[in-house]
């Protein structure tokens, strides 16, 4: 099995698709209520259930989702019979094998019921028409239009004591979701000197992310939110929200996390932990779907980004 681990839940949905060539004389048998072991439409709807909920049983490598929905639809023509099944949960992964599960066993269970009556019949397919849901529905296209800062906030990675990690790290993966990364900072844990580099980043290098990281805990040091509280011009509760939340239910040390995030301009600053295992928490939790906050900072709309241009790629930035 591949692990999922550090998979976001969300909505999945999954359509599949399976057809049942017959002779015309059984689908008038179907539609007369003949068929000698009864309904067959009725057996096969229950038997695609059991099936999407028991798919693990049969697929030894599907993960066992919670199901929300399993919806079956018979569709009968003069000599055939389409099946289409539907299956929704909200998880870590796709549904899609659930819903080809579906639709093949009430294939089966169909020329299982009718194959007394019609020697001819023939599974003729059985495909996924579409699915949603994942990491992949959440993609910014505009992504590689995108500049990033990456500032490490640590008193000893500045003065030499320490190799930096963590915001290695930030800028590799920025660099793995389409972004551009001209601009890494180390900077002692001083709020001058924090405000200094994020002001460097948003207003001279006009960046449209900056990824901090460190300085976010309880430590006398940590000084990282009272630096930048008053250079935010909103905050972005929901983002912090996010990473908390998704951070909770790895390590019950992650309650103690004063990450934030807010605007300046046309830039996202975003305040990480200081540690590997948290900034990687982190970033699974928001990337990519942070990135869709620049439909609006650009002044578009939830549905037009792609003629929208970044404020590193026009040279502006608001006052």
């Amino acid at each position: 099995m591949r692990d999922i681990t550090a998979k976001i839940s969300s909505l999945r949905i999954a359509t599949a698709q399976a057809i049942l060539t017959v002779s015309p004389e059984t689908i008038l048998m179907i539609r007369e209520n003949r068929v000698p072991k009864g309904d067959p439409l009725a057996v096969a709807k229950v038997a695609a259930v059991q099936g999407a909920k028991n798919t693990p049983q049969f697929i030894p490598y599907c993960h066992p989702v919670p199901l929300d929905f399993v919806g079956i639809e018979f569709e009968l023509s003069d000599h055939q019979i389409k099946i289409t099944a539907t299956t929704k949960a909200i998880y870590k992964t796709g549904v899609e094998m659930e819903a080809l599960t579906a639709a093949s066993v009430a294939a089966l269970n169909l020329y299982d019921m009718l194959k007394m009556v019609d020697e001819q019949m023939s599974i003729d397919s059985i495909r996924l028409l579409e699915k949603e849901g994942g990491k992949g529905d959440f993609k910014q296209p505009f992504a590689s239009q995108l500049k990033a800062a990456v500032i490490v906030i640590s008193d000893t990675v500045a003065a030499g004591k320490k190799t930096d990690r963590s915001g290695r790290f930030i800028v590799e993966r920025l660099e793995n979701e389409g972004l551009t990364v001209p601009h890494y900072r180390i900077v002692p844990d001083e709020p001058e000197a924090i405000q200094a580099a994020v002001r460097e980043a948003t207003q001279q290098e006009l960046v449209d992310l900056v990824i901090t990281t460190g300085g976010t805990g309880v430590s006398p040091r940590d000084q990282t939110p009272e630096a930048l509280a008053d250079l935010f011009e909103r905050r972005l509760p929901g983002v912090e929200e996010a990473v908390r939340s998704y951070g909770q239910v790895r390590t019950p040390y992650a309650m103690l996390s004063r990450c934030m995030a807010g605007t300046i301009g046309k830039s996202i600053v975003l305040c990480l932990p200081g540690s590997t295992g948290g900034v990687q928490d982190s970033l699974d939790a928001l990337f990519p779907a942070v990135l869709h906050t620049y439909k609006m900072l650009w002044g578009g709309g939830h549905d037009q980004p792609k003629t929208l241009v970044s404020s590193a790629a026009s040279g502006e930035q608001d006052a």
